[in-house]
């Protein structure tokens, strides 16, 4: 008898422990080079069917992006909030700069899921990009969310850093 009650407890225990369907959301852009686009304050990630987008006024980026070296350990920064805003994006298939960029966006892909970050900070640390006489040429921007949360309708994921990496703009 004992072993049919130990059995049954058996049986309950593994039946009654249904996660469902849980997903962990994240984005990887690790390996991927910002892209802009020349009519508009868009810079983004594509990979696949992802996008990772940051949206600025043409103010905000123009005091992001100043053309000037930042201090060691001063970067420009500015909150996640109003006018600036980071976007993740799955879409039904693979992603492009003309689907970022065009005036009119294709109808495919199309977008399947969307996370906006909520709270956070955007930080900017800016060095030169010298040719081989050392005149300056360009400068490169490193990009840095921190504190940064992504919602969506029906779950979020957040980061405490994330580097969206080095945005090079050539004088």
């Amino acid at each position: 008898m004992k072993k049919i009650v130990y059995l049954f407890l058996l049986l309950i225990s593994f039946s009654s422990c249904d996660d469902g369907e849980l997903t962990l959301e994240s984005f990887n852009f690790e390996d991927v080079e910002i892209d802009d686009c020349e009519t508009n304050s868009l810079i983004f990630k594509t990979k696949n069917d992802e996008l990772l987008l940051v949206s600025l006024l043409e103010d905000d980026y123009n005091g992001l992006f100043v053309p000037e070296e930042t201090l060691p350990n001063e970067p420009r920064t500015r909150d996640i909030e109003g006018n600036i805003r980071v976007i993740y994006r799955k879409y039904s298939g693979n992603v492009s700069n003309g689907t970022i960029c065009d005036l009119v966006p294709p109808s495919s892909p199309t977008v399947s899921k969307e996370w906006l970050a909520t709270g956070g900070k955007i930080s900017i640390i800016t060095t030169e990009i010298l040719n081989a006489t050392n005149d300056v040429i360009g400068h490169t921007h490193n990009i840095t969310f921190t504190n940064v949360n992504f919602v969506s309708s029906d779950n979020s994921f957040s980061f405490e850093s994330y580097i969206f990496g080095n945005y090079p703009i050539n004088l």
